[in-house]
């Protein structure tokens, strides 16, 4: 078998054609190059690249329901092509399930559907993910928005980088930021710190003093560092001066190696303004102190938060306008396509595919969270796209907890309740009150434009048409 025999054997058994890349990497592991040896031919960093082979690996185990790895996946690939060898020359075409067709490019046989057989060898009921929280770093549901995982690869490599991602909620900001800090860390020599403002305790809010030694504690911990707080800490010069003489003068000074530290759910601390207008400020300094001062070099920081437009801060002390900044998108038609025939829906492939996929994106948009919920239900056959759609808005539907958690979150709030009654009701857009405006767009309830509001999608028209009105 030659490498072009063997992506034959590949087409049989994917949902979905190797990508450019993927296919480079197949070929150069089929004459045996190292992943190392593939990014200088090919002009990538070598932990990319390793990526995408540990990827196509997995998604090749997952198609063939057999381990695949860079070393076996040849003799994995000839079994296959000799055990379809007996039906082809016997003509048992029914004891495979398939029909054997020769192929222009080398005779192998090519699967299509026939009763009790899916066209997909890949997910199966029990193997799809429930959709919820971060998308682990190994799942085959992943969708990549490129380019912006090359993007934020190529930065947080640069010293004294920060990367801002911002999006509405259960849009896939914490998903990022994991791939982001695994690959930092493959990258070899780079420590990496996350901290989720989630998690603190709210008597962590209580003053910017606390806060700042919380914090400083937490860092020192996932360094491995003994935290030294009082030796740095001195109340006539101030907390944010304290906390800027810890990181410089002794976290920064202990390890060798630059520190990528991660910061999850920052729109937390917007709750409290006499701790984000001196907090937010800090960190921006950071990141021009890099620009003079070689040890702040070592620190790359990724800030993450579903909005900031509402926090009063002078534009030249905002974090928010400066490094590179990330605003994820809706997942495209395609996109929905391809996470479609990942969840082994073969009715969505092709161009009649996408035609039936079209009321779905109508009623949910490319909204990550909700189109993974409903993939997860058809790919498992609890419900037809028809049913789904037509329940989609009410109680009966999938979506019903989902709905009723904002429906609480609103009616805790009565302004951002009636804000939302005047959007959904409106036939055309409406003008709201700035921080009313971006609160609702932060919980992805609407899209902006300006302070211009409209429902994010139509599922949230129709639900909360009928609720609040």
């Amino acid at each position: 078998m030659n490498v072009e025999e063997a992506i034959a054997i590949l087409d049989i058994f994917l949902a979905q054609r190797l990508n450019n890349l993927q296919e480079v990497v197949f070929r150069k592991a089929w004459e045996g190059q190292t992943y190392q040896e593939m990014a200088e031919s090919a002009g990538y960093d070598a932990n990319y690249v390793k990526d995408v082979g540990s990827k196509l690996w997995k998604s090749l185990s997952q198609a063939l329901e057999e381990e695949v790895t860079k070393s076996n996946f040849r003799s994995v690939l000839r079994r296959r092509a000799e055990s379809a060898k007996p039906y082809q020359q016997s003509g048992r075409k029914e004891e495979l399930g398939v029909s054997l067709e020769n192929r222009e490019s080398g005779g192998f046989p090519q699967v299509t559907r026939t009763q009790g057989v899916r066209e997909s060898p890949l997910p199966n009921p029990d193997f799809i993910e429930t959709p919820g929280g971060p998308v682990p770093l190994n799942s085959f549901f992943y969708i990549e928005r490129t380019p912006i995982e090359e993007q934020t690869y190529a930065e947080i490599s640069k010293p004294g980088s920060l990367i801002r991602i911002r999006a509405p909620r259960q849009m896939g900001k914490t998903s990022l930021m994991y791939r982001i800090l695994t690959y930092a860390r493959q990258s070899g020599g780079i420590h990496t710190v996350q901290i989720s403002f989630q998690l603190a305790d709210s008597q962590v809010f209580t003053n910017l003093d606390k806060f700042l030694r919380w914090f400083c504690a937490n860092v020192s911990r996932q360094l491995n560092i003994e935290p030294r707080l009082d030796d740095f800490w001195d109340e006539d010069i101030g907390s944010k001066v304290s906390c800027t003489l810890y990181f410089q003068g002794y976290l920064l000074q202990q390890i060798d190696s630059p520190v990528v530290l991660a910061l999850d759910e920052v729109n937390r601390i917007f709750e409290y303004p006499d701790i984000s207008g001196d907090f937010l400020p800090l960190l921006r300094s950071w990141y021009e102190d890099a620009a003079e001062l070689e040890i702040w070099q070592k620190l790359r920081l990724i800030v993450v938060h579903a909005t900031e437009a509402y926090i009063p801060l002078d534009i030249n002390q905002s974090p928010f306008n400066v490094g590179l900044s990330i605003w994820l998108p809706e997942f495209s038609l395609e996109q929905v396509q391809d996470l479609a025939v990942r969840h082994g829906l073969d009715w969505a492939k092709g161009e009649l595919g996408a035609k039936k996929l079209t009321p779905l994106i109508a009623m949910i948009g490319g909204h990550p969270y909700l189109v993974r919920l409903a993939l997860y239900h058809l790919g498992r056959g609890d419900v037809s796209l028809e049913k789904l759609l037509q329940e989609a808005p009410t109680i009966a539907g999938i979506y019903s907890n989902y709905l009723r958690r904002h429906l609480a979150n609103l009616q805790e709030h009565p302004k951002l309740a009636e804000a939302l009654k005047r959007v959904v009701t409106a036939p055309i857009s409406v003008q709201l009150e700035a921080i009313t405006a971006y609160k609702l767009e932060s919980m992805g309830l609407v899209k902006l434009e300006g302070n211009q509001a409209i429902p994010s999608c139509e599922l949230y028209r129709l639900y909360f048409r009928e609720q609040l009105g």
